[in-house]
This record gives C-alpha cells, structure tokens and sequence, in this order.
C-alpha cells in the first residue's frame, strides 16, 4: 500500500510539473512579412497591439519589409519566415520551382478587379506619344519583381498584344515607391503604381493610365497569407490565437466608424498628412474580404495564368494547397465571443 501511494505520489508531481511546463511554456514567435505599406496588414497590425489579447502569451509577431513577394519565397525556405504575404504568382512559383510542396494559403489580404473597387493602373508619361500597349514596343518596363502579382498582370497584359519579354521590351526593376519617380524621370516608360503611389500628386499631374489589371487579368486574389504545413502542425494552437487577433484587428480598421484613427495611423506610418487617406479601407481601396476569405475559384485561375506565361511548369491545384481550417476556427471563436 505505501509503494502504491509512492508511485501516486510520483505520478502526481510528474503531472503537476508537465502541466508547469507547459502553462510557463515560451510563445511561439511568428515572423510576417509585407511589401507595400497599408494594402498589406503585417504593415498595420501592430498598431493596434491593445486588440491582441492572445499576443505576448501564446504567440509573439515580428513583421518584416521586402521589396516584393518572390524575395520571401528564399526566406519560407531558410525558416525565416513563418507567414508570408505571397502573390497568386509567387506562391505558384514557391511551390512548384522553390519545392515547397507544404505551403498553404492560409488567409486573404486583398483582391484585385472586384467590381465597384479600386484596380491598380499602368501609367505612361502624358509626353511619351504611348497611346496604346502595342506602343510600348521597343520600350523599358517598370518592375517591381519579376514574378510580382503586378509585374505578372503586366506581362499578361502585354502578351495579349503580342508582346514578348527580352524581345520586344526590356525590364527594370526597383521598389514600388520609386515607380512613380522613375517614370517621370524617363527611366522607364511604363510603370506599375498601387495604393498609396498611385495617388502621388506629380504622377496625376503628368502621366496617364494606359490599362488597368482588372484589363488584364480580370477579378485577382491578388494577396494571400501563407504558412508552411510543417510550422501549422507544431503549432497549430498558437496560429489560431493569432489568427483570432488579426481577425479582430481587421475588423477594427475596417469599420468605417474607426476611418479618421485609421487615417491617423497611415500618416504616422508613411509621414503622409492624414487627409490624403480619405480612400483608405472604402471602395476606393481594393477589396478586403472581413474574415480574410480567400477566393479560391479566382485564386486558382490565376495561378493558371502563371502557368500560361511560363513561370511554373505544371498545374497546381489551389485547393489542395490551402488549409482554411485555422481562420475558420478563428472566425467561430469571434461569433460565439460577439454572441455573449
């Protein structure tokens, strides 16, 4: 009988020290990257750390800048990176060439061409004599990576009038920011612009839109969150907190009732006077789905764009490729929290 009570005794303490372990067990560090500032939520979510109940204990968040999507793709594969904001080109490319066959789209940023919102437009010097994309023959294109979301709607566009990369135009890449200066100072002829570049007073003043990407590659789940299978798996209860968090800090900046703070943010995050961000989160911006939904259907024929232009080699099924299950936990969570 006493052995007995021993070895309870020593069941007891064990169990008592695997629960201390893992009640004081580290949060999960989370590294999340963002290319452009405002349309990608990493840029903004950590201003609003006073909504993230779950940050600090089960999971901390460091956001990082890269000039474009396909730079993270190297960063997924070294471990450097935990949640992505991938292209629909990218992530192709990340899975078929970069063999990252366990990257799942996870979550939606923003989509391109949904109509009655905002589409990102190609500009041309208003003095340049382009008055059509067959025009652009011979000339310098704007990029801001090959393989982008934008410099993939780009060269859809241009295949579309028969024309070819190294052929028929030359690419020069730099950063989104620089695109609207790199036009007017003639260093290319057409550049991408998106939100907030597009608005830059100089470039309305002087330059023209020649197409649109909703011209080019119609409705576009132009930005996704992704994650590694492996990482989901090891921690799988620590990404659903953080979803939950991010959830409730979309919510926040979309609700129209919070625009003048969210406008004070952007100034303080880009230095830019608040009132220029009046078509911030509005139908003036591209759209956000609430809850982050990517999807699919557009997302998949997308991807099947890439293919076309040579980027990936074989089909991709986007399904096969998306684990949703996280954000939709998170989302049940938010409506049983609301329904107290």
């Amino acid at each position: 009988m006493r052995i007995h009570k021993i070895a309870l005794a020593g069941v007891c303490a064990l169990g008592l020290i695997v629960a201390g372990t893992a009640a004081n067990a580290a949060p999960v560090k989370i590294r999340m990257s963002w290319v452009a500032p405002l349309a990608n939520w990493a840029s903004i979510l950590l201003y609003k750390k006073d909504l993230m109940k779950n940050l600090g204990k089960t999971y901390t968040l460091e956001t990082t800048h890269f000039r474009g999507t396909p730079p993270q793709i190297t960063a997924l594969a070294n471990n450097q990176l935990e949640v992505a904001s991938l292209a629909y080109s990218s992530f192709p490319i990340a899975v078929a060439n970069a063999g990252l066959s366990d990257l799942r789209v996870i979550a939606d940023e923003f989509q391109e061409g949904v109509p009655g919102y905002y589409t990102d437009k190609y500009w041309v010097r208003k003095d340049s004599g382009i008055n059509k994309v067959e025009d652009l023959k011979g000339k310098v294109i704007g990029t801001n990576a090959g393989g982008s979301a934008v410099d993939v709607a780009m060269r859809a566009m241009l295949a579309k009038h028969g024309l070819k990369d190294k052929r028929d135009y030359t690419m020069l890449e730099g950063p989104l920011p620089a695109m609207p200066t790199m036009l007017l100072e003639k260093k290319v002829d057409l550049a991408p612009a998106v939100l907030p570049f597009a608005l830059n007073p100089k470039l309305l003043a002087n330059a023209k839109p020649l197409f649109t990407q909703a011209d080019a590659t119609g409705k576009t789940d132009m930005i996704i969150m992704c994650a590694r299978e492996s990482f989901i798996k090891a921690h799988r209860a620590a990404m659903v907190d953080f979803m939950e968090d991010m959830l409730r800090v979309v919510h926040w900046y979309l609700d129209p009732k919070n625009h003048d703070a969210v406008a004070q943010i952007a100034h303080e995050l880009t230095k830019a006077p608040a009132n220029r961000f009046g078509w911030l989160f509005t139908k003036h911006d591209n759209y956000r789905d609430p809850n982050m939904m990517p999807d699919l259907d557009a997302l998949q024929r997308n991807v099947n764009t890439v293919q076309e232009l040579g980027f990936i080699k074989q089909h991709l099924d986007v399904k096969a490729h998306s684990d949703l299950s996280l954000l939709k936990e998170a989302i049940a969570r938010l409506k049983k929290e609301s329904a107290k």
